[in-house]
Protein backbone atom coordinates (compact mmCIF):
# COMPACT_ATOMS: atom_id res chain seq x y z
CA UNK A 1 0.00 0.00 0.00
CA UNK A 2 1.38 3.40 -1.00
CA UNK A 3 1.88 5.87 1.81
CA UNK A 4 2.42 9.63 1.73
CA UNK A 5 1.43 12.19 -0.89
CA UNK A 6 1.21 11.32 -4.55
CA UNK A 7 0.76 13.42 -7.69
CA UNK A 8 2.52 14.62 -10.78
CA UNK A 9 5.81 15.35 -9.04
CA UNK A 10 6.14 11.93 -7.42
CA UNK A 11 4.94 10.19 -10.55
CA UNK A 12 7.48 12.07 -12.69
CA UNK A 13 10.34 10.65 -10.65
CA UNK A 14 8.85 7.16 -10.68
CA UNK A 15 8.30 7.41 -14.44
CA UNK A 16 11.90 8.47 -15.06
CA UNK A 17 13.25 5.67 -12.85
CA UNK A 18 11.28 3.04 -14.72
CA UNK A 19 11.97 4.54 -18.15
CA UNK A 20 15.68 4.47 -17.38
CA UNK A 21 15.45 0.81 -16.32
CA UNK A 22 13.56 -0.18 -19.49
CA UNK A 23 16.07 1.69 -21.62
CA UNK A 24 19.13 0.14 -19.99
CA UNK A 25 17.77 -3.41 -19.89
CA UNK A 26 15.71 -3.57 -23.10
CA UNK A 27 15.95 -0.65 -25.50
CA UNK A 28 19.68 0.05 -25.35
CA UNK A 29 20.75 -3.57 -25.99
CA UNK A 30 18.36 -3.60 -28.96
CA UNK A 31 19.76 -0.36 -30.36
CA UNK A 32 16.52 1.56 -29.82
CA UNK A 33 16.55 5.25 -28.96
CA UNK A 34 15.86 6.24 -25.34
CA UNK A 35 13.33 8.83 -26.55
CA UNK A 36 10.82 6.03 -26.81
CA UNK A 37 8.16 7.01 -24.27
CA UNK A 38 5.10 9.22 -24.26
CA UNK A 39 4.35 11.35 -21.23
CA UNK A 40 2.18 9.98 -18.40
CA UNK A 41 -1.42 11.15 -18.36
CA UNK A 42 -4.65 10.81 -16.44
CA UNK A 43 -8.19 10.48 -17.77
CA UNK A 44 -8.44 14.26 -17.44
CA UNK A 45 -5.61 16.55 -16.39
CA UNK A 46 -7.80 19.57 -15.60
CA UNK A 47 -7.02 20.81 -12.11
CA UNK A 48 -4.46 18.07 -11.47
CA UNK A 49 -0.68 18.13 -11.15
CA UNK A 50 -0.44 16.20 -14.43
CA UNK A 51 -0.87 19.25 -16.64
CA UNK A 52 1.96 19.60 -19.13
CA UNK A 53 3.33 22.73 -17.49
CA UNK A 54 3.55 20.84 -14.17
CA UNK A 55 5.34 17.89 -15.72
CA UNK A 56 7.83 20.23 -17.37
CA UNK A 57 8.49 21.95 -14.04
CA UNK A 58 8.90 18.56 -12.38
CA UNK A 59 11.69 17.71 -14.80
CA UNK A 60 9.99 15.11 -17.00
CA UNK A 61 11.91 16.29 -20.06
CA UNK A 62 15.25 16.35 -18.24
CA UNK A 63 15.55 12.58 -18.14
CA UNK A 64 18.25 10.91 -16.06
CA UNK A 65 22.00 11.50 -16.25
CA UNK A 66 21.66 13.44 -19.49
CA UNK A 67 19.47 10.82 -21.19
CA UNK A 68 16.03 12.02 -22.30
CA UNK A 69 13.13 9.59 -22.58
CA UNK A 70 10.00 11.49 -23.72
CA UNK A 71 9.18 11.70 -27.44
CA UNK A 72 5.59 12.99 -27.32
CA UNK A 73 2.90 14.43 -25.04
CA UNK A 74 -0.14 12.20 -24.60
CA UNK A 75 -3.54 13.20 -23.24
CA UNK A 76 -7.16 11.98 -23.34
CA UNK A 77 -10.54 13.65 -23.83
CA UNK A 78 -14.20 12.95 -24.59
CA UNK A 79 -16.73 15.41 -25.95
CA UNK A 80 -19.25 13.98 -23.48
CA UNK A 81 -18.80 11.42 -20.70
CA UNK A 82 -21.72 9.56 -19.17
CA UNK A 83 -21.89 10.11 -15.43
CA UNK A 84 -19.39 12.98 -15.53
CA UNK A 85 -20.84 15.59 -17.86
CA UNK A 86 -23.52 17.33 -15.84
CA UNK A 87 -26.17 17.67 -18.53
CA UNK A 88 -28.09 15.39 -20.89
CA UNK A 89 -27.09 15.08 -24.54
CA UNK A 90 -29.00 14.58 -27.78
CA UNK A 91 -27.66 14.12 -31.31
CA UNK A 92 -28.36 17.74 -32.20
CA UNK A 93 -25.97 18.83 -29.42
CA UNK A 94 -23.14 16.80 -30.95
CA UNK A 95 -23.82 18.34 -34.36
CA UNK A 96 -23.45 21.90 -33.08
CA UNK A 97 -19.80 22.05 -34.08
CA UNK A 98 -19.11 25.23 -32.13
CA UNK A 99 -19.69 23.15 -28.99
CA UNK A 100 -16.64 21.05 -29.86
CA UNK A 101 -14.46 24.17 -29.96
CA UNK A 102 -15.77 25.18 -26.52
CA UNK A 103 -15.36 21.72 -24.98
CA UNK A 104 -11.85 21.31 -26.41
CA UNK A 105 -10.59 24.76 -25.39
CA UNK A 106 -8.49 23.41 -22.49
CA UNK A 107 -6.91 20.70 -24.66
CA UNK A 108 -6.12 23.27 -27.35
CA UNK A 109 -4.23 25.23 -24.71
CA UNK A 110 -2.40 22.08 -23.62
CA UNK A 111 -1.49 21.41 -27.25
CA UNK A 112 0.08 24.85 -27.61
CA UNK A 113 2.14 24.34 -24.44
CA UNK A 114 3.25 20.92 -25.64
CA UNK A 115 4.32 22.12 -29.07
CA UNK A 116 6.33 24.89 -27.47
CA UNK A 117 8.62 22.19 -26.03
CA UNK A 118 9.46 20.97 -29.52
CA UNK A 119 7.66 17.64 -29.02
CA UNK A 120 4.48 16.50 -30.81
CA UNK A 121 1.12 16.29 -29.08
CA UNK A 122 -1.09 13.22 -29.51
CA UNK A 123 -4.63 12.48 -28.36
CA UNK A 124 -4.58 8.77 -27.57
CA UNK A 125 -8.14 8.37 -26.32
CA UNK A 126 -11.06 10.35 -27.71
CA UNK A 127 -14.70 9.84 -28.56
CA UNK A 128 -17.99 11.62 -29.00
CA UNK A 129 -19.55 9.90 -25.97
CA UNK A 130 -17.60 7.96 -23.36
CA UNK A 131 -17.00 5.45 -22.05
CA UNK A 132 -19.04 3.19 -24.37
CA UNK A 133 -21.04 5.60 -26.49
CA UNK A 134 -24.78 6.17 -26.60
CA UNK A 135 -27.25 4.52 -28.95
CA UNK A 136 -28.77 6.85 -31.57
CA UNK A 137 -26.12 9.48 -30.86
CA UNK A 138 -22.60 8.13 -31.23
CA UNK A 139 -23.73 5.41 -33.65
CA UNK A 140 -25.79 7.74 -35.87
CA UNK A 141 -24.63 9.44 -39.06
CA UNK A 142 -24.48 12.79 -37.28
CA UNK A 143 -21.56 11.38 -35.28
CA UNK A 144 -19.72 10.68 -38.55
CA UNK A 145 -19.95 14.37 -39.45
CA UNK A 146 -18.74 15.25 -35.95
CA UNK A 147 -15.82 12.81 -36.28
CA UNK A 148 -14.69 14.14 -39.67
CA UNK A 149 -14.83 17.70 -38.35
CA UNK A 150 -12.90 16.73 -35.21
CA UNK A 151 -10.10 15.11 -37.22
CA UNK A 152 -9.77 18.20 -39.41
CA UNK A 153 -10.08 20.61 -36.48
CA UNK A 154 -7.35 18.88 -34.47
CA UNK A 155 -5.11 18.85 -37.54
CA UNK A 156 -5.34 22.65 -37.66
CA UNK A 157 -4.15 22.70 -34.04
CA UNK A 158 -1.06 20.73 -35.13
CA UNK A 159 -2.09 17.63 -33.17
CA UNK A 160 -0.10 14.81 -34.73
CA UNK A 161 -2.38 11.84 -34.08
CA UNK A 162 -5.89 11.08 -32.81
CA UNK A 163 -7.12 7.67 -31.70
CA UNK A 164 -10.83 7.10 -31.16
CA UNK A 165 -11.70 4.89 -28.20
CA UNK A 166 -12.98 1.44 -29.19
CA UNK A 167 -14.32 -1.45 -27.14
CA UNK A 168 -16.33 -4.41 -28.32
CA UNK A 169 -19.41 -3.20 -26.41
CA UNK A 170 -19.25 0.48 -27.38
CA UNK A 171 -21.83 2.25 -29.50
CA UNK A 172 -19.07 4.74 -30.26
CA UNK A 173 -16.73 2.17 -31.84
CA UNK A 174 -16.22 2.57 -35.58
CA UNK A 175 -17.49 -0.97 -36.08
CA UNK A 176 -19.06 -3.70 -33.94
CA UNK A 177 -16.73 -6.73 -33.98
CA UNK A 178 -19.15 -9.31 -32.51
CA UNK A 179 -22.80 -9.93 -31.83
CA UNK A 180 -23.96 -7.32 -29.34
CA UNK A 181 -27.17 -5.51 -28.50
CA UNK A 182 -29.11 -7.99 -30.63
CA UNK A 183 -27.06 -7.31 -33.78
CA UNK A 184 -24.35 -9.18 -35.62
CA UNK A 185 -21.12 -7.47 -36.67
CA UNK A 186 -21.63 -4.26 -38.63
CA UNK A 187 -19.90 -1.06 -39.70
CA UNK A 188 -21.08 2.12 -37.99
CA UNK A 189 -21.40 5.45 -39.82
CA UNK A 190 -18.38 6.82 -37.93
CA UNK A 191 -16.11 4.41 -39.81
CA UNK A 192 -16.75 6.37 -43.00
CA UNK A 193 -15.29 9.49 -41.38
CA UNK A 194 -12.09 7.51 -40.74
CA UNK A 195 -12.07 6.42 -44.40
CA UNK A 196 -12.62 10.01 -45.52
CA UNK A 197 -9.73 11.30 -43.43
CA UNK A 198 -7.51 8.50 -44.70
CA UNK A 199 -8.20 9.45 -48.31
CA UNK A 200 -7.69 13.13 -47.51
CA UNK A 201 -4.26 12.39 -46.03
CA UNK A 202 -3.33 9.91 -48.75
CA UNK A 203 -4.28 12.42 -51.43
CA UNK A 204 -1.24 14.49 -50.44
CA UNK A 205 1.26 11.64 -50.69
CA UNK A 206 2.97 12.65 -47.49
CA UNK A 207 2.60 16.43 -47.89
CA UNK A 208 -0.99 17.08 -46.75
CA UNK A 209 -1.51 20.34 -44.88
CA UNK A 210 -4.82 21.53 -43.46
CA UNK A 211 -6.12 25.00 -42.64
CA UNK A 212 -9.45 26.24 -41.29
CA UNK A 213 -11.53 28.81 -43.15
CA UNK A 214 -13.80 31.39 -41.53
CA UNK A 215 -17.41 31.46 -42.72
CA UNK A 216 -19.34 34.74 -42.84
CA UNK A 217 -22.95 35.84 -43.34
CA UNK A 218 -24.53 32.74 -41.86
CA UNK A 219 -28.25 32.64 -40.99
CA UNK A 220 -29.07 31.97 -37.36
CA UNK A 221 -30.29 28.42 -38.01
CA UNK A 222 -26.87 27.54 -39.45
CA UNK A 223 -24.80 29.26 -36.78
CA UNK A 224 -22.25 26.85 -35.33
CA UNK A 225 -23.22 24.12 -37.81
CA UNK A 226 -20.88 24.84 -40.74
CA UNK A 227 -17.19 24.21 -41.27
CA UNK A 228 -14.81 24.72 -44.20
CA UNK A 229 -11.21 23.53 -44.44
CA UNK A 230 -8.50 24.02 -47.06
CA UNK A 231 -6.25 21.09 -47.95
CA UNK A 232 -2.82 21.46 -49.54
CA UNK A 233 -0.53 19.13 -51.43
CA UNK A 234 3.09 20.20 -51.90
CA UNK A 235 2.06 23.66 -50.63
CA UNK A 236 -0.55 24.04 -53.38
CA UNK A 237 -4.28 24.14 -52.83
CA UNK A 238 -5.68 20.71 -53.66
CA UNK A 239 -9.07 20.35 -51.96
CA UNK A 240 -11.69 22.05 -49.85
CA UNK A 241 -13.79 20.19 -47.27
CA UNK A 242 -17.27 21.62 -46.61
CA UNK A 243 -19.38 20.35 -43.70
CA UNK A 244 -23.05 21.18 -43.14
CA UNK A 245 -24.00 19.77 -39.73
CA UNK A 246 -27.45 21.30 -39.50
CA UNK A 247 -29.58 18.38 -38.35
CA UNK A 248 -31.92 16.88 -40.93
CA UNK A 249 -33.33 13.45 -40.18
CA UNK A 250 -34.03 10.70 -42.69
CA UNK A 251 -37.76 11.28 -42.36
CA UNK A 252 -37.40 14.81 -43.72
CA UNK A 253 -38.21 14.50 -47.42
CA UNK A 254 -37.53 18.16 -48.22
CA UNK A 255 -34.08 18.81 -46.81
CA UNK A 256 -32.55 22.23 -47.26
CA UNK A 257 -28.98 22.92 -48.33
CA UNK A 258 -26.32 25.57 -47.77
CA UNK A 259 -24.38 26.88 -50.75
CA UNK A 260 -20.73 27.71 -50.27
CA UNK A 261 -19.48 30.30 -52.78
CA UNK A 262 -15.78 29.75 -53.30
CA UNK A 263 -13.16 31.91 -54.99
CA UNK A 264 -10.17 29.61 -55.56
CA UNK A 265 -8.16 32.30 -57.33
CA UNK A 266 -7.24 32.82 -60.96
CA UNK A 267 -4.59 30.09 -60.85
CA UNK A 268 -7.45 27.62 -60.35
CA UNK A 269 -9.66 29.02 -63.09
CA UNK A 270 -11.25 26.79 -65.73
CA UNK A 271 -10.50 23.62 -63.76
CA UNK A 272 -12.65 20.64 -62.81
CA UNK A 273 -13.63 20.03 -59.19
CA UNK A 274 -14.59 16.46 -58.30
CA UNK A 275 -16.99 16.04 -55.39
CA UNK A 276 -16.79 13.21 -52.84
CA UNK A 277 -19.76 13.11 -50.46
CA UNK A 278 -19.96 11.82 -46.92
CA UNK A 279 -23.67 11.15 -46.83
CA UNK A 280 -26.60 9.10 -45.54
CA UNK A 281 -30.38 9.47 -45.62
CA UNK A 282 -30.25 11.71 -42.56
CA UNK A 283 -28.43 12.66 -39.39
CA UNK A 284 -30.26 9.97 -37.41
CA UNK A 285 -29.47 7.17 -39.90
CA UNK A 286 -27.82 4.14 -38.30
CA UNK A 287 -26.92 2.52 -41.62
CA UNK A 288 -26.69 3.36 -45.32
CA UNK A 289 -23.68 5.68 -44.99
CA UNK A 290 -21.32 6.11 -47.95
CA UNK A 291 -18.21 8.14 -48.62
CA UNK A 292 -16.97 8.85 -52.12
CA UNK A 293 -19.29 6.15 -53.39
CA UNK A 294 -17.64 3.56 -51.12
CA UNK A 295 -19.60 1.12 -48.95
CA UNK A 296 -18.07 -1.32 -46.44
CA UNK A 297 -19.58 -4.77 -45.98
CA UNK A 298 -20.95 -5.33 -42.46
CA UNK A 299 -19.60 -8.87 -42.22
CA UNK A 300 -16.35 -8.92 -44.21
CA UNK A 301 -15.47 -5.23 -44.00
CA UNK A 302 -14.54 -5.25 -47.67
CA UNK A 303 -15.09 -2.07 -49.64
CA UNK A 304 -17.21 -1.81 -52.76
CA UNK A 305 -17.50 1.26 -54.95
CA UNK A 306 -20.54 2.45 -56.84
CA UNK A 307 -20.03 2.11 -60.58
CA UNK A 308 -20.78 5.71 -61.50
CA UNK A 309 -19.02 8.30 -63.59
CA UNK A 310 -18.30 11.44 -61.57
CA UNK A 311 -19.64 14.68 -63.01
CA UNK A 312 -17.27 17.51 -62.08
CA UNK A 313 -18.03 21.13 -61.42
CA UNK A 314 -16.11 23.64 -63.49
CA UNK A 315 -14.58 26.73 -61.95
CA UNK A 316 -15.02 30.03 -63.77
CA UNK A 317 -12.08 31.72 -65.46
CA UNK A 318 -11.47 33.63 -62.22
CA UNK A 319 -11.61 30.47 -60.09
CA UNK A 320 -15.11 30.90 -58.66
CA UNK A 321 -17.49 28.04 -58.01
CA UNK A 322 -20.62 27.45 -55.92
CA UNK A 323 -21.13 24.16 -54.09
CA UNK A 324 -24.44 23.36 -52.35
CA UNK A 325 -24.15 20.96 -49.43
CA UNK A 326 -27.31 19.33 -48.12
CA UNK A 327 -28.15 19.62 -44.43
CA UNK A 328 -26.43 16.73 -42.59
CA UNK A 329 -23.83 16.12 -45.26
CA UNK A 330 -20.19 16.86 -46.05
CA UNK A 331 -18.24 17.06 -49.30
CA UNK A 332 -14.60 17.05 -50.33
CA UNK A 333 -14.06 19.10 -53.50
CA UNK A 334 -10.80 17.98 -55.09
CA UNK A 335 -9.08 19.83 -57.90
CA UNK A 336 -8.38 17.90 -61.08
CA UNK A 337 -9.30 14.36 -60.05
CA UNK A 338 -11.61 12.33 -57.87
CA UNK A 339 -10.33 11.85 -54.34
CA UNK A 340 -8.70 8.44 -53.98
CA UNK A 341 -8.03 7.97 -57.70
CA UNK A 342 -4.29 8.65 -57.45
CA UNK A 343 -1.85 6.10 -56.06
CA UNK A 344 -0.39 6.65 -52.60
CA UNK A 345 3.33 6.08 -52.93
CA UNK A 346 4.54 7.12 -49.46
CA UNK A 347 4.98 3.90 -47.50
CA UNK A 348 3.38 3.25 -44.13
CA UNK A 349 0.66 5.85 -44.46
CA UNK A 350 2.90 8.50 -42.91
CA UNK A 351 3.19 12.16 -43.74
CA UNK A 352 6.20 14.42 -43.91
CA UNK A 353 6.53 17.51 -41.75
CA UNK A 354 7.05 20.21 -44.33
CA UNK A 355 7.40 23.86 -43.45
CA UNK A 356 6.43 26.55 -45.91
CA UNK A 357 8.46 29.74 -46.11
CA UNK A 358 5.54 31.69 -47.52
CA UNK A 359 4.18 34.42 -45.30
CA UNK A 360 0.58 35.56 -44.99
CA UNK A 361 -0.53 38.34 -47.32
CA UNK A 362 -3.93 39.84 -48.03
CA UNK A 363 -5.68 37.82 -50.71
CA UNK A 364 -7.41 39.55 -53.61
CA UNK A 365 -11.18 39.28 -53.63
CA UNK A 366 -11.72 38.88 -49.89
CA UNK A 367 -13.20 41.74 -47.91
CA UNK A 368 -11.16 40.88 -44.83
CA UNK A 369 -8.03 38.89 -44.23
CA UNK A 370 -7.67 37.21 -40.85
CA UNK A 371 -4.32 35.66 -40.08
CA UNK A 372 -3.56 33.20 -37.34
CA UNK A 373 -0.21 31.60 -36.55
CA UNK A 374 0.05 28.37 -34.60
CA UNK A 375 3.35 26.68 -33.78
CA UNK A 376 5.92 27.58 -36.45
CA UNK A 377 4.11 26.62 -39.61
CA UNK A 378 2.42 29.32 -41.63
CA UNK A 379 1.34 28.99 -45.22
CA UNK A 380 -0.27 31.53 -47.48
CA UNK A 381 -3.61 30.38 -48.78
CA UNK A 382 -3.29 30.04 -52.51
CA UNK A 383 -7.01 30.65 -52.78
CA UNK A 384 -9.72 32.60 -51.10
CA UNK A 385 -13.37 32.05 -50.42
CA UNK A 386 -15.16 35.15 -51.57
CA UNK A 387 -18.09 37.17 -50.37
CA UNK A 388 -20.17 35.23 -52.86
CA UNK A 389 -22.51 38.06 -53.70
CA UNK A 390 -21.35 38.15 -57.30
CA UNK A 391 -20.07 34.61 -57.62
CA UNK A 392 -20.81 32.94 -60.90
CA UNK A 393 -22.89 29.76 -60.95
CA UNK A 394 -20.77 27.02 -62.43
CA UNK A 395 -21.36 23.35 -63.03
CA UNK A 396 -24.48 21.29 -62.65
CA UNK A 397 -26.41 20.61 -59.46
CA UNK A 398 -24.70 18.29 -57.02
CA UNK A 399 -26.34 15.12 -55.79
CA UNK A 400 -28.92 15.57 -53.07
CA UNK A 401 -29.78 19.18 -53.97
CA UNK A 402 -32.81 18.74 -56.20
CA UNK A 403 -35.88 20.41 -54.80
CA UNK A 404 -34.13 21.95 -51.85
CA UNK A 405 -33.78 25.52 -50.70
CA UNK A 406 -30.31 26.88 -51.00
CA UNK A 407 -28.57 29.14 -48.52
CA UNK A 408 -25.51 31.15 -49.38
CA UNK A 409 -22.55 32.22 -47.41
CA UNK A 410 -19.47 34.29 -47.85
CA UNK A 411 -16.16 33.04 -46.64
CA UNK A 412 -12.88 34.78 -46.01
CA UNK A 413 -9.42 33.37 -45.86
CA UNK A 414 -7.44 32.52 -42.81
CA UNK A 415 -3.89 32.84 -44.03
CA UNK A 416 -2.56 29.67 -42.50
CA UNK A 417 -2.20 26.06 -43.31
CA UNK A 418 -0.94 23.90 -40.51
CA UNK A 419 1.13 20.83 -41.11
CA UNK A 420 -0.39 18.95 -38.24
CA UNK A 421 -2.27 16.09 -39.82
CA UNK A 422 -3.90 13.07 -38.31
CA UNK A 423 -1.52 10.21 -39.07
CA UNK A 424 -3.13 7.43 -37.08
CA UNK A 425 -4.99 5.98 -40.05
CA UNK A 426 -4.15 3.89 -43.08
CA UNK A 427 -4.01 6.02 -46.22
CA UNK A 428 -6.35 4.68 -48.86
CA UNK A 429 -5.47 4.95 -52.50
Amino acid sequence: MRSGSWGGQVYTQEFLTRAAAVYEQVLRPAGITPKFFESPTTASTIGTTFEIKNLITNGLLNGRNGTEFVNAWNQHDYFYYIGVTQRPIVLNDLMRLDATDVQFKYWAQQTAIALNTGLPYVLREMSSVGPIGMHEISDAFGAALWTLNFFLYTATLNISSVQMHMTDNSNASAWQPRTMYGRDTFVRPQYYAHAAMAQIIGNGNGTTQIGKLTIEDVDSDYQGRLRAYSLYTNSNLQSVVLINAKMANASNSNKESFTFDLNLGGENGDLNLYLSYLTADGADSLEGTTFNGITYDDITGKASTANTTPVPLRTSSSGRVSIPVRDSQAVVANIGSLLGSNAVIVGGGTTTTKKSTAGPTRTAGSRTAVWTGIATTTLMLASSLSSGRDAEETGSKSEGTDGVKQRRSSLITIGICLLGVVVGFICLA
